[in-house]
């Protein structure tokens, strides 16, 4: 397999003593994202690596997050074939159709998303939405709307949550209001 490295992001948690680093890798036929998130909670430490595989178009084809979340060890394969997801094994029924996975510790995955938003206008997409490690998968259906001067709103239909989200020419997100901001590399 030939893999390149064509952006890295790191980010520092603003609601929690946090940090996450991706690199975005082009390989045969797709992408990947290779992550590290490591927060501090009341319920404790955690120390997540995860690895999203995407298809050319940028739609999620499987993601694999393992560590320790909150003190307890984390094991999850997710697969999507066609529109039925799998975790662990275990068939996901309530994301089906579902194109993106949206892992909720990490700014990372609104890279799929945005990759595919057109330079103006508005995006919908279904995305299987693993909260935390713990809670695992449920739909969240998501509106992406391109604004001026770098920046799109954000929505999230099932928690009703709305913010502009900032991002760079690669795809990234700089400024997650509340959340996370982006950290200039050495």
């Amino acid at each position: 397999m030939t893999t390149e490295t064509v952006a890295i992001a790191e980010w520092r948690a603003l609601d929690r003593d946090g940090r996450d680093q991706c690199r975005l890798v082009r390989s045969d036929g797709g992408w990947m994202l290779v992550g590290h998130a490591r927060f501090g909670e009341a319920e404790g430490r955690s120390r997540l690596d995860y690895v999203i595989r995407c298809d050319a178009e940028w739609h999620t084809q499987g993601a694999d997050v393992s560590g320790v979340y909150r003190e307890k060890p984390v094991a999850l394969c997710i697969k999507r074939s066609g529109n039925d997801w799998v975790l662990n094994d275990l068939p996901q029924p309530d994301v089906e159709g579902a194109v993106d996975i949206d892992l909720g510790f990490t700014p990372a995955t609104n890279l799929m998303p945005l990759r595919r938003l057109c330079e103006v206008g508005r995006m919908q997409a279904r995305a299987a939405w693993l909260r935390d490690p713990e809670s695992g998968l449920q739909p969240l259906n998501q509106a992406y709307t391109r604004e001026r001067g770098g920046l799109v709103r954000y929505e999230a239909e099932q928690t009703g949550f709305q913010t502009e989200l900032k991002v760079s020419g690669d795809g990234f997100v700089t400024l997650y209001p509340g959340y996370w901001e982006a950290q200039t590399l050495p």
